[in-house]
C-alpha cells in the first residue's frame, strides 16, 4: 500500500541562499592555496577540482528537488486532481521542467570549461576560467529564482495536506455548507474540527479516525457544496468534488430539514440530484441531521416527497444482487443531542464494509484462496449414537478438584479472600481489632477511651469546654497586656510621675506610628530610592514642625534644631574649641586667643579602637566568639569552590564556551599544526 508523506519533502532554498550554500562548501571542502610557481599540470587540476566539486553540489540539490517533488502522473488519481485543483498541474510541470533544465545546463557548462581547463598555459587564464564557469552556473540558478520560490511555496502547503489513504476504510461527509458535517465528525473521531454557524468554516478536508468492529475507519470532512455549474465552483468546493470521485469511501450526504443551515430541502435536493453521478458505485446514506428542531415525522408532504426521492436514488448507487436493501439508507438524528449518531456511524461502516467483502468475493483472487483450503465434513457410518468418551482419570480430577473447593469454603476466610469478596484491594480495609480477646465480642468495635493520669478523658469533659478556653484565652491576654503597660512605664527600676508618663507615651505612640508610616511606605514602594528633601513638596519633615511639637511636650527644642539646620548645610572643616579643651589640660581659653596658639595647644584626638573581627555583637545570634570563628570559617569554606571556578554566585549555571568557533575553524596555513 503506497504511502504518500509530503511532510519529508527537502526545503526549497531561494536562490541567492542556493548560491551562497554552494560556493561557500566548494571553498571549505576544496583546496584554497596555489602559487604561480606551481607546475601547470597541478595549477590546472586545482581549478578543474572546484569546477567540478561545484557542478556536483549543484546537480544534487537541484537532483533532490525533482526526486521528491511527486510526479502527477505517478500517483494516485485523487492526489493527482486535489494537487490540480489547489496548485495548477501546469504551473507545477513547468516549474519542475525549468529545474530540470537548469541542472542539465550546469553538466553542459561544466563539462564545456573542464575541457577549456586543460589546455589553460598560465595560473591566470585557469583562473579566469574558473571565475567564467562558476558565474555562468550561478546565472542559471538565478534565472530558475522564481520557480524555486513557488515550488517551496508548494512544499509549505503540501506540508500542511492531511494523510489521506485512498485505499483505506473511508467515510465521506458531504452537505450544504452548515448542514452539520464538522459536528458529527467531531463526535464520532478525536478531531477538533472548528465549529462556527456560518457557512464554509471548513475550507479544507479534515480526517479523523473512528472504530467499528476491531477495524479503523478514515473519516473525512469536506467543505460545503453550493448548486452551481462545475466552472463557477471555487477552491473550497472543488476539493469535496475531488474526493467523491477518486475516493472509495461510504457517502454520507447530510439534509439540514429545520432549514436552519440557510437553505431550503428544494435547494439540497436539487444539490444531491447534480451531483448523483459521484455516488455510483458507492455505498450511499441519507443523514437526515437536526432533529431536535424539526422531526422528519412533521415535514411538509412536497419535503417528505424529494426525501424518499432521495432515498431511492440512494437505494439505486450500489447494484447487489437479488431486491434492494433499505436498511441504513434514510437515518435521522441530531448532534446537539446526540441522538441517533451512533446509528449512522454503524450503519455508515457496515455498508461500506459489505460492499468491500462482496467486491473481494467477486475478484479473481479469491478463487486463488479457495484453492488452498479443503473443508472436511465427515458423514455418518450408522445410525448409532456415540456418546463422548472421558478418562476415568479426568473424571477423578474433577471430583477432587470440586471437594477442594467445598473443603475450602468450609475452612476460615484468609484476608485476601475477604479482600476480593469486598471490592479488592484500595476498598476493604483489614480489621484490627476482630482478634481482640474480650468478655463479650460486641465490645471489639467500640472506640477505645483516652486516659490520662489513670482517669477517662471522657468522664470529664465539660460540653462547653472551647467556649471556656476562649475566655481564659482572652483573659491571659488583657492580663499580660496590662503588665507590659506597667512594665513599659518603669526606667532603671524607678517609676515615674504622671506628668513623665504622660509625655513617654505621647513619644512611644509617636514613634509607633512612624515605623507604621515608613512600613507602609516601604510596602507600596518598594526598591524606591530615597527622595532628597528638596523634593518634599509636601513639606512634612521641617525643623519648624519639629520645633512645634518638641515645645508641646515641654522641651526646649532650639539644640535639636541647631543641631538639623548644620548637619542640613554641611559643615565646614574647623577645630571646634570645646573640642581643644577635651583632653585633660586645664586651659583658659577666651576669645582673644589666636588661632596659632590653639593649634599648638590642641592634641589630635587618637582613633577609636577598631573591634576585632571575632568580637560577638549583640544580636548577631552566636554564643561566644568561638562559634562566630567556625560560623565564619565555614562561610568561606562554602564559597571556596565557587569563586576558584568564577561563579557569580550559587545560582550561576553558566556553561562557557570550551571551544570557541574563531579559534578552531578555517584551515591552517603550510606548516602550522598547532592552532596558535
Amino acid at each position: 500500500m503506497v504511502q504518500y508523506n509530503f511532510k519529508k519533502i527537502t526545503v526549497v532554498p531561494p536562490g541567492k541562499d542556493f548560491i551562497d550554500i554552494i560556493l561557500s562548501r566548494t571553498q571549505r571542502q576544496t583546496p584554497t592555496v596555489v602559487h604561480k610557481g606551481y607546475a601547470i599540470s597541478r595549477i590546472r587540476q586545482f581549478y578543474m577540482r572546484k569546477v567540478r566539486y561545484s557542478q556536483q553540489n549543484f546537480y544534487e540539490k537541484l537532483s533532490t528537488i525533482i526526486d521528491e517533488f511527486p510526479r502527477l502522473d505517478d500517483v494516485h488519481p485523487f492526489y493527482g486532481d486535489l494537487l490540480h485543483v489547489l496548485y495548477n498541474k501546469d504551473h507545477y510541470k513547468l516549474a519542475l521542467g525549468q529545474i530540470n533544465t537548469a541542472r542539465n545546463i550546469i553538466a553542459k557548462i561544466s563539462k564545456d570549461y573542464l575541457r577549456l581547463l586543460k589546455y589553460g598555459d598560465s595560473l591566470y587564464r585557469c583562473k579566469c576560467l574558473k571565475v567564467a564557469a562558476l558565474g555562468r552556473m550561478c546565472t542559471v540558478i538565478k534565472r530558475i529564482s522564481p520557480s524555486l520560490a513557488y515550488l517551496e511555496q508548494i512544499r509549505q502547503h503540501m506540508a500542511r495536506l492531511p494523510s489521506i489513504d485512498p485505499n483505506t476504510r473511508t467515510l465521506l461527509i458531504c452537505g450544504y455548507p452548515n448542514v452539520g458535517k464538522s459536528s458529527f465528525m467531531n463526535k464520532i473521531t478525536r478531531a477538533d474540527v472548528d465549529v462556527q454557524p456560518y457557512a464554509f468554516t471548513t475550507k479544507s478536508l479534515f480526517v479523523g479516525h473512528a472504530d467499528y468492529k476491531y477495524l479503523r475507519y478514515q473519516v473525512i470532512d469536506t467543505p460545503g457544496i453550493l448548486d452551481r455549474p462545475f466552472e463557477d465552483r471555487n477552491i473550497i468546493e472543488m476539493c469535496s468534488i475531488t474526493a467523491l470521485a477518486h475516493l472509495r469511501a461510504a457517502v454520507l450526504f447530510f439534509l439540514d430539514i429545520s432549514g436552519s443551515c440557510g437553505y431550503s430541502i428544494v435547494q439540497q435536493a436539487a444539490l444531491f440530484h447534480s451531483i448523483k453521478s459521484l455516488f455510483m458505485n458507492k455505498p450511499l446514506v441519507i443523514v437526515c441531521n437536526k432533529t431536535d428542531l424539526q422531526p422528519l415525522e412533521k415535514l411538509s408532504e412536497e419535503d417528505m416527497k424529494l426525501v424518499m426521492e432521495m432515498k431511492a436514488e440512494a437505494m439505486k448507487t450500489i447494484a447487489q444482487g437479488g431486491e434492494p436493501n433499505e436498511e441504513g439508507v434514510l437515518l435521522t438524528m441530531s448532534t446537539l443531542t446526540e441522538d441517533g449518531v451512533i446509528a449512522v456511524k454503524n450503519a455508515a461502516c457496515e455498508r461500506l464494509l459489505d460492499q468491500r467483502v462482496e467486491i473481494k468475493m467477486k475478484s479473481k483472487k479469491i478463487n486463488d484462496c479457495l484453492n488452498r483450503f479443503h473443508v472436511a465434513m465427515p458423514k455418518p457410518r450408522d445410525n448409532k449414537e456415540r456418546l463422548p468418551c472421558i478418562p476415568q482419570a479426568v473424571l477423578e480430577a474433577r471430583a477432587n478438584a470440586a471437594a477442594a473447593k467445598e473443603k475450602k469454603k468450609l475452612e476460615r476466610k484468609l484476608e485476601k479472600d475477604l479482600e476480593n469478596e469486598n471490592g479488592g484491594a484500595g476498598v476493604y480495609s483489614a480489621s484490627l481489632k476482630k482478634h481482640y480477646m474480650l468478655a463479650d465480642d460486641e465490645w471489639k468495635e467500640d472506640i477505645l477511651p483516652e486516659i490520662l493520669d489513670g482517669h477517662n478523658v471522657a468522664d470529664f469533659l465539660d460540653p462547653d469546654i472551647l467556649q471556656r478556653c476562649e475566655e481564659l484565652e482572652r483573659e491571659e491576654g488583657l492580663r499580660l497586656e496590662e503588665e507590659a503597660a506597667q512594665e513599659a512605664f518603669q526606667i532603671d527600676g524607678h517609676e515615674l510621675t504622671e506628668e513623665q508618663r504622660e509625655i513617654l507615651g505621647q513619644i512611644r505612640k509617636k514613634k509607633a506610628m512612624l515605623i507604621q508610616e515608613h512600613r507602609m511606605k516601604k510596602r507600596t514602594a518598594e526598591s524606591r530610592p530615597v527622595v532628597p528633601r528638596k523634593f518634599d513638596k509636601d513639606r512634612k519633615f521641617t525643623t519648624d514642625r519639629m520645633g512645634r511639637q518638641l515645645s508641646s511636650m515641654g522641651f526646649d527644642p532650639s539644640a535639636a534644631v541647631d543641631r538639623a539646620r548644620s548637619k542640613s548645610r554641611g559643615r565646614k572643616r574647623e577645630r571646634s574649641l570645646s573640642r581643644a579643651g577635651n583632653d585633660g589640660d586645664d586651659m583658659d581659653i577666651d576669645g582673644q586667643q589666636s588661632n596659632k596658639k590653639l593649634r599648638v595647644s590642641s592634641r589630635s584626638r587618637s582613633r577609636s579602637k577598631s573591634r576585632p573581627p571575632e568580637e560577638v555583637v549583640p544580636g548577631e545570634g552566636f554564643r561566644d566568639s568561638d562559634q562566630k570563628k567556625k560560623a565564619v570559617k565555614k562561610a568561606k569554606d562554602s564559597v571556596k569552590k565557587r569563586n576558584k571556578e568564577a561563579r557569580r554566585g550559587e545560582a550561576d549555571r553558566v556553561i562557557p564556551t570550551l571551544k570557541p568557533k574563531h579559534l578552531f575553524s578555517g584551515k591552517r596555513s603550510i606548516g602550522k599544526t598547532s592552532r596558535r
